[in-house]
């Protein structure tokens, strides 16, 4: 019995370290990229939180989006019109529009965001706690070697989203805090689709699985993975601080 026992908790270890390493890696690094101010540990915590709620809550509504697309629709299901559909207005519409929401309640007047870069470190800790829980319910599911692949393009993907959102929410504060309004709504508007759309992308490009959305595929990872390693140290390198 204690020989079982310890054989399960070693599982356990392993089962978690495989989930949620890639995602607490990735936290970590654009931690350490912030240049001006690092952000409260308790806020960040909060962030983690709200993408774990996100990850919970998403699940309920795309069910729910998916069938009001099947009652008000003429697509079959089974066709890549039903799959592109469901990728972009049902998955990347709810699950980057309940992160960036839940993010924005405790970031957006919080006096820890006095930096354009916050907006990327707050998007991209929101988006891991999601993507941190989604892996874990992707393990339980179809088991460990699925988190192998998930650590090398879903995590990453997700933290992609997250930048290209958190470039412009960082960028929509600054223009707030000058009093333009007009182009702080249009940037959260331009950072919204900019991710929807690449969300939309990477996942109707993996599931249609056909020789073009193959290539696809491929160059939706490699920009990812440009925007994760490159444009996030760009900007990193470039922040302001929106007041002195």
């Amino acid at each position: 019995m204690l020989l079982l026992a310890s054989g399960v908790y070693m599982y356990l270890i392993i089962f978690l370290t495989l989930a949620l390493a890639p995602a607490v890696a990735l936290m970590a690094y654009v931690y350490h990229l912030d240049p001006i101010d690092k952000e409260p540990g308790r806020l960040l915590g909060m962030l983690i939180l709200m993408g774990v709620i996100a990850g919970l809550v998403s699940g309920l509504l795309e069910q729910l989006g998916m069938n009001l697309l099947g009652l008000f629709s003429n697509l079959d299901p089974n066709s890549v019109e039903y799959t592109i559909t469901t990728d972009f207005l049902v998955v990347g519409v709810v699950e980057e529009g309940m992160k960036y929401a839940l993010m924005a309640k405790v970031t957006w007047s919080n006096k820890a965001f006095n930096c354009r870069f916050d907006g990327v470190v707050y998007a991209v800790f929101t988006s891991l706690g999601f993507a941190a829980m989604e892996n874990i319910m992707y393990g339980m599911s179809y088991g460990t070697d699925v988190l192998f692949s998930r650590a090398i393009m879903a995590i990453p993907a997700h933290m992609g989203f997250a930048v290209l959102f958190g470039l412009f929410y960082g960028e929509a504060k600054l223009l707030s805090v000058k009093g333009n309004s007009a182009g702080c709504g249009a940037c959260i508007g331009i950072g919204y689709v900019l991710s929807v759309s690449l969300h939309g992308l990477y996942d109707s490009a993996a599931m249609i699985q056909t020789d073009s959305s193959f290539a696809i595929f491929v160059c939706v990872v490699l920009l990812l993975y440009i925007i994760c390693f490159v444009v996030v140290h760009i900007a990193a390198s470039h922040d302001v601080q929106f007041a002195a």
